[in-house]
């Protein structure tokens, strides 16, 4: 008769879920990035005159007032 070794005490049944360790990463990371997003937000703009999408005031309104020079050599 062949004896073969069953599951010990430290075997796990269950492959589909990730190790606590994952956990606690992608929980660190979130408040990381949480709280660099909040902390940006309370600074406001990097620069002066920076203003987000939709924004208008100091923006030109039409296609003549734009600068052409976009550096691509032409």
């Amino acid at each position: 008769m062949e004896q073969t070794a069953g599951p010990g005490p430290q075997a796990k049944s269950v492959r589909g879920v990730p190790p606590p360790a994952l956990w606690v990463f992608l929980l660190l990371l979130g408040a990381l990035f949480a709280g660099a997003y909040a902390v940006g937000n309370a600074v406001g703009p990097v620069a002066p005159g920076m203003h987000g999408p939709g924004v208008t005031g100091g923006t030109p309104t039409e296609d003549g007032d734009l600068p052409m020079e976009h550096g691509g050599g032409h």
